[in-house]
């Protein structure tokens, strides 16, 4: 399958044989860099490798081209403050790449989009990020885990940390129920127990323990109603 050979080609290629080295000095000389070209040439090799067909040359050659284009505009463009959001839209440009060549070849095709399971299981997904924390948060809305005057008493969290990880927890419970393997529900359940429990230990306050109890049943909850409705 020639998607899967050119993704483990740039696998090998972007993370494995690129050392830290070829990185900084890439950033800091930008197209001046002579590793930016031996990356490029690594790339060009590991994608006629794994492809292994003389009459298909011409796909290393694009995979080449587009990854030198691609990696070029990462290093004019980026900077400090933007640099972890162009990690991401370089490695989401060199997928799409491989993805058009491997619809090129007709590997793939658009039918899923007319498939009701799969636009089902996609609604369901994304019911459980943002919307889903939206639903909680004007749930709980009325309760307020600590007074004001006890805020000393908590920790210092990142930023959003308490949504995102909603977010990844109701989508694992989701996928665990989708495949049938509920004992992964109640492995989550005990680990974010785990986790949770020395610091409502620690801010010994009932509020607070109520007020994560709540909210995680809720989580847990609309991750498992959801997987039986869909299923």
């Amino acid at each position: 399958m020639i998607f899967t050979k050119l993704i483990l080609a740039h696998l090998l290629g972007d993370f494995v044989l690129q050392p830290n080295s070829w990185v900084a000095d890439k950033e800091r000389r930008k197209l001046k860099s002579p590793y930016l070209y031996l990356h490029v040439l690594i790339h060009t090799v590991l994608s006629f490798i794994f492809l292994w067909n003389t009459d298909w040359w011409w796909v290393s050659l694009l995979v080449g081209i587009t990854h030198f284009i691609i990696d070029a505009s990462k290093l004019v463009f980026q900077n400090v403050k933007n640099k972890k959001a162009w990690f991401f839209i370089d490695q989401l440009l060199h997928i799409l790449v491989i993805l058009g060549i491997s619809f090129y070849f007709k590997e793939f095709n658009f039918d899923f989009l007319s498939n009701n399971e799969f636009l089902k299981i996609l609604m369901a997904a994304l019911f459980l990020t943002t919307p889903a924390s939206i639903f909680i948060k004007t749930l709980l809305s009325s309760w307020t885990p600590v007074p004001e005057t006890q805020s000393s008493l908590q920790t210092e969290s990142l930023s959003s940390a308490g949504k995102y990880i909603g977010i990844l927890e109701r989508l694992l419970v989701f996928t665990f129920i989708m495949v049938n393997h509920w004992e992964g529900v109640g492995f989550m359940v005990a680990a974010k127990s785990v986790f949770r429990f020395s610091d409502l230990a620690q801010a010994k306050q009932r509020k607070l323990t109520e007020y994560v109890l709540i909210g995680t049943l809720l989580s847990f909850g609309l991750a498992v109603l959801t997987g039986i409705l869909i299923k």
